[in-house]
């Protein structure tokens, strides 16, 4: 009798040591024609599905918390689409802000998210009405998975490694010695298995734009990200594959064009991963931590008279970007100042994902791992907001498209300060500070 209730305890105690973890997928692929986002060429609404968007949850409790962290294929998730998703959580399922990471895949292939990107299009009513009604839709459908992730926790054992990428490139202007900007290869692998060792799912990321696909398509898809979850889960039958989009906001997918030419990089992205998950992968030890902190960020000072200006000369981008200017100015309130949020979760010792806000360039995910070296960071762009782009200091100070141009077409004001790449910095040290992870 003894050794049968020492057995049991032993049982009771090896089954402790592990993460539970739960998993689900809903379908959020547009039933009707809808307005597709990313590109301001476009003149119609979707004509087709290539293949069904998805938003897919991985929940994961160490005995005393629980993180969930949801991917979807689509150009963001819009505050007033996340924040709303997480409120509800907290209430519905206990989730603490700072546990819940949403990301976006950023396809050019799937349907606008209200009210991001909006100056970019002219609009009938009727094409509104079926983008609000996709946006609450969204709304519960994200708060309905994540009670399906919980209510899917079951004894899972993570692990962690990193393949490469290849086929990433920096799209800016070639550098004074004519080679191309940085890029970020780097293909991270978090794995999660039954305690029998049946592969459950697989989160994966990698720091490109998912942009394949022009603005001539009218077709609906994932792009390479789509492509790529669908090919990982055809080669790992049973397991969802849950993709990330990291630091690619100066990222483009080389070559591009084509949906053949998406499938290949989908292809290729899901034949690394399944080469990653059969190497000697490093075991997460069960325990989370996390972290959230939402700060403001400045924008170079601006006048009316500028925005007078642009309305009487502008294109009808600029012109849709004035009015809301000056409508701001007109209330006493001129836009200074954009909330940006930054989130750390820690995976154990052994991983820990860095989520920032935006289309984050590249810089940032290099600059963070060099400081950080030594530990096992994941940073993710496009995460819980996407409100512009997020330039660093060079990419500030060198102008162009992500540094001024894009801001039109999300509606803000204009660049940011010189400031914003410490800034964004200093909240990265608080958070993975609090985490437990000090800069070497």
């Amino acid at each position: 009798m003894y050794q049968l209730i020492l057995l049991a305890v032993l049982a009771s105690l090896a089954s402790a040591k592990d993460f539970r973890a739960g998993v689900a997928r809903i379908d959020i692929t547009p039933s009707k024609p809808i307005w597709l986002s990313g590109y301001a060429v476009r003149t119609k609404p979707s004509e087709g599905i290539v293949h069904k968007l998805w938003a897919k949850a991985l929940a994961i409790d160490d005995g005393r918390g629980k993180v969930i962290i949801v991917t979807t294929d689509l150009i963001g998730l819009p505050r007033a689409v996340s924040d709303v998703v997480a409120a509800r959580a907290a209430k519905e399922y206990g989730i603490e802000r700072a546990r819940l990471l949403m990301n976006s895949s950023h396809t050019h292939a799937g349907p606008v998210v209200r009210p991001n990107l909006m100056t970019m299009y002219t609009l009938t009513p009727d094409q509104k009405q079926v983008l609000d009604e996709y946006g609450l839709k969204l709304v519960d459908d994200l708060v309905g998975l994540i009670g399906a992730a919980i209510g899917d926790l079951a004894p899972a054992k993570l692990t962690v490694a990193h393949g490469k990428g290849t086929f990433a490139m920096n799209r800016r202007k070639p550098l004074a010695d004519g080679s191309r900007g940085p890029s970020d290869q780097d293909v991270p692998v978090i794995s999660v298995r039954g305690t029998e060792g049946k592969l459950r799912a697989v989160l994966f990321g990698y720091a490109c734009h998912n942009t394949t696909l022009g603005g001539d398509n009218y077709q609906i898809s994932g792009d390479y990200a789509g492509f790529a979850q669908y090919a990982l889960e055809e080669m790992q039958p049973g397991a969802v594959a849950l993709f990330m989009l990291l630091c690619g906001g100066d990222q483009n997918p080389q070559p591009r064009g084509t949906f053949q030419l998406a499938e290949q990089h989908g292809k290729s992205l899901a034949t690394e991963v399944t080469r990653v998950l059969a190497t000697s992968m490093k075991p997460v030890q069960p325990a989370l931590k996390a972290s959230w902190q939402s700060i403001e960020l400045a924008f170079a000072p601006h006048t009316k008279e500028q925005y007078d200006e642009e309305f009487r000369t502008g294109n009808q981008f600029r012109k849709a970007r004035a009015a809301a200017m000056l409508r701001a100015y007109e209330e006493r309130r001129p836009v200074k100042t954009i909330g940006y949020p930054v989130q750390a979760i820690r995976l154990g010792k052994e991983v820990t994902i860095l989520a920032l806000g935006g289309e984050v360039v590249v810089d940032y995910a290099l600059r963070a791992k060099k400081e950080f070296a030594g530990t096992d960071l994941v940073v993710a762009g496009y995460s819980n907001d996407v409100m512009c782009y997020i330039p660093s200091r060079r990419v500030l100070k060198e102008g162009g498209y992500e540094a001024a141009d894009s801001m039109i077409y999300y509606g803000q004001p204009g660049p940011f300060t010189e400031e914003v790449e410490e800034t964004v910095f200093r909240s990265i040290y608080t958070v993975l500070g609090r985490v437990g992870i000090k800069r070497r």
